[in-house]
């Protein structure tokens, strides 16, 4: 089955130790409802680390300047936020805290 959300990290501005989001998704209980995976270059070099956010038929989500282990509780939320909106498209930014300064953009579902 797959995870209603993936969240993408860049690798090589990237973190290497995702532990205290893990630990956060835990606690929150979004663990079974998110993957995380690191990729190659997202293009986001100006303002490291680059993250994006993306599931079946929801919106997809592209940031600059997040730090996993700072933003955690941040990730957190806006994913809570994403997996219900409809379509994921989060209508209302504030409980995303930080993370909503650190939106680059936004990409509707596609439509099949």
């Amino acid at each position: 089955m797959l995870p209603a959300a993936t969240v993408h990290f860049c690798q090589n501005c990237g973190p290497s130790d995702l532990a205290t989001l893990h630990e956060e998704l835990a606690a929150s209980g979004l663990s079974d409802a998110v993957s995380i995976v690191e990729r190659g270059c997202m293009n986001g070099c100006a303002s490291p680390v680059s993250m994006a956010m993306q599931g079946p038929g929801r919106a997809t989500y592209f940031f600059n300047g997040v730090d996993p282990a700072a933003d955690a509780e941040d990730i957190a939320a806006t994913l809570r936020a994403y997996l219900a909106a409809p379509d994921g498209w989060i209508e209302n930014a504030q409980p995303c805290g930080r993370l909503r300064f650190c939106l680059v953009g936004r990409v509707p579902a596609l439509s099949c």
